[in-house]
This record gives C-alpha cells, sequence and structure tokens, in this order.
C-alpha cells in the first residue's frame, strides 16, 4: 500500500496517527497539535481568530462573538493545504470551538483541493466513541488490526484500574470544571472517566456536552473533590486564573476546599482529547481520587493539589 499524505486538523487525530506508527505520514498539522513534540517542525495548516492569551471571559466573549456571526472560528491555510497536496486529511465534527471543523475542510476541498482528497470526521462524545473512532482511523488509513491491537491494550489498562477498585466502596463525589469565567462543568467523556477511577461525577452528563452551571449549583452539590481543568488550558496557564475561583462568595465553605481536595489538572494535554490520552486522564484521576491505591507518576505534570 503507497504512503499516504496526511495532514491533521486536530491534536486527538495527530496522536492517534502518530500512535499507529503513520508519523512519517503526517504532512501538515494544525495549529493545535503539540503531542508527540517531534510532529511539532510540521508544517501549520490552521490559526484561530481569537486571541488565545486572552483571559477566559475574553476568550468566551471573543468566541460567541464569532460564532453569532455565523463563522468559523478557525481559518484554514488554503494555500498551504494546496501545496501539501494531502490524500488524506483528518477533522472533526464534535465541537465548533474545539478545532478545526468539517465545514471548515468541506470548504477547503471545494475551493483548492480535488474531491479524490479522503476526509476523517471524527465525532466522539464517549469513551466508547473514542476507542470506536481509534480502529476507524486505522482502518480508513489501513491498519484496523493493528488499530483493534491498541484498543485492546488501552481497554487493559481501564480493567487494571477497576479490579483494583472493585473491593473499594468509597465513591468520592467529584465535579471537573472545564471553563472558568463562565464557569463549565466538563461533559462528554468526562463524567464516565470520573466513574471508571472512582469516583461519582456530579453536574455532568456522560456524552452531552459541557455544558454552563453556576456556583450556587457546585455549592448546592458540595463535592468532595473538585478538578480544575481548563479546556486548552495547562495548569500554569490556569493558576494565572484560579483566583476567579478564590473570589467567588462560599468558596472557602465547600467541603472540597476544607478538605484540601481541589486540583489543578492540565486540561489541554488529558482531559480535552479525544485519543489514547483518556486512558491516562483515568489513570491521573485514579490518583487524584484514590491516592491509597494508585500511583502512576502524573502528580506534578499533570495535575498539583492546590491549597486555597
Amino acid at each position: 500500500m503507497p504512503d499516504k499524505r496526511i495532514i491533521s486538523l486536530l491534536p486527538a487525530a495527530t496522536e492517534i496517527v502518530c500512535a499507529l506508527g503513520l508519523k512519517d505520514q503526517l504532512v501538515g498539522r494544525s495549529h493545535e497539535c503539540d503531542l508527540p513534540e517531534s510532529i511539532t517542525s510540521l508544517p501549520v495548516c490552521s490559526s484561530a481568530k481569537f486571541m488565545s492569551g486572552s483571559s477566559s471571559v475574553e476568550i468566551d466573549k471573543q468566541v460567541k462573538d464569532i460564532l453569532a456571526d455565523a463563522l468559523s472560528i478557525y481559518t484554514i491555510d488554503k494555500s498551504k493545504v494546496k501545496a501539501l497536496e494531502p490524500t488524506v486529511i483528518i477533522t472533526q465534527a464534535q465541537c465548533e470551538v474545539c478545532a478545526v471543523s468539517l465545514k471548515d475542510v468541506e470548504e477547503t476541498l471545494r475551493d483548492v483541493l480535488k474531491n479524490d482528497v479522503e476526509v476523517i470526521s471524527l465525532n466522539p462524545h464517549t469513551l466508547s466513541d473514542i476507542f470506536t473512532e481509534i480502529v476507524v482511523v486505522a482502518e480508513r488509513l489501513g491498519l484496523k488490526e493493528n488499530g483493534e491491537r491498541f484498543v485492546e491494550e488501552l481497554q487493559e489498562r481501564c480493567d487494571l484500574i477497576h479490579h483494583k477498585l472493585k473491593f473499594v466502596e468509597q465513591r468520592p463525589t467529584v465535579v471537573c470544571i472545564e471553563w472558568l469565567a463562565p464557569l463549565m462543568a466538563a461533559g462528554n467523556w468526562t463524567p464516565e472517566l470520573i466513574e471508571i477511577a472512582g469516583g461519582k461525577s456530579l453536574l455532568a452528563e456522560n456524552g452531552k456536552h459541557s455544558g454552563y452551571i453556576n456556583f450556587a449549583a457546585i455549592q448546592a452539590a458540595n463535592p468532595d473533590i473538585i478538578v480544575v481543568a481548563p479546556c486548552g488550558f495547562t495548569m500554569e496557564r490556569t493558576l494565572q486564573e484560579i483566583h476567579l475561583l478564590l473570589d467567588l462568595p462560599g468558596w472557602p465553605e465547600l467541603t472540597a476546599v476544607k478538605n484540601d481536595k481541589v486540583f489543578i489538572a492540565d486540561g489541554n494535554r488529558y482531559f480535552n482529547r479525544s485519543s489514547q490520552k483518556v486512558v491516562d486522564t483515568i489513570e491521573l484521576l485514579s490518583e487524584i481520587i484514590h491516592p491509597k491505591q494508585f500511583i502512576f507518576g502524573y502528580e506534578g505534570k499533570g495535575w498539583l493539589k492546590f491549597s486555597c
């Protein structure tokens, strides 16, 4: 089978392609694709219309304003894509805010590319969706058996955690915050990851998009554990705006705060990516929720305890 020329416009897809052993067939990436680090020298084929260094409030406003005008919040560099002569483009239809959308790719195909370019569009909402789409990507790229074996390995890691928690009765309640201002609770696959890691997810429904919440909802839920993992933010970036939570009236009275159970996690690298990273996220969460049972080594690089 001849080599393909793959442009990935989704960080999760880039990770999947590389995990399948096809890194050498990647010819272009999105501005957000940063893992594995060896792909960062590839040509960048997209950019964001909003200023990523802005505050949470400003980013939210910019995104809403752009979408209100029925515009995409991302721009594809059509001339660069054309010059790279891709045979496959991988994108997503899951979230207009998360990455370049299928609509954007279809417009590029119509304007500058040939119709025989294969488009793979991902649309996961749950953990099983992610596993299924890893196999789909592998099959479309001619490596179905590799994909199936890879998913089996990922499932075995999940099963190991499940087995170790089999006789652990305590299931702490967990709220995972996906955005700081306005507040959002992490939905999609995150509630399921929390449950597998031995917690009880609150304020979000598995398989449903992340939703806006108010602080009163967090107060009413009064979780045992709060995980702060804003979409696209590193831990360092989150710490720059953690005051948005600390300044909320009633924050010190929350059970998680009083018991020193507030954690900052790397949302960009772990929680927000619909790739094999979700299993890393389960392991990371298991360290947070059940520290006596699990030490995988994510503390300090994937999460840290925040003393309020």
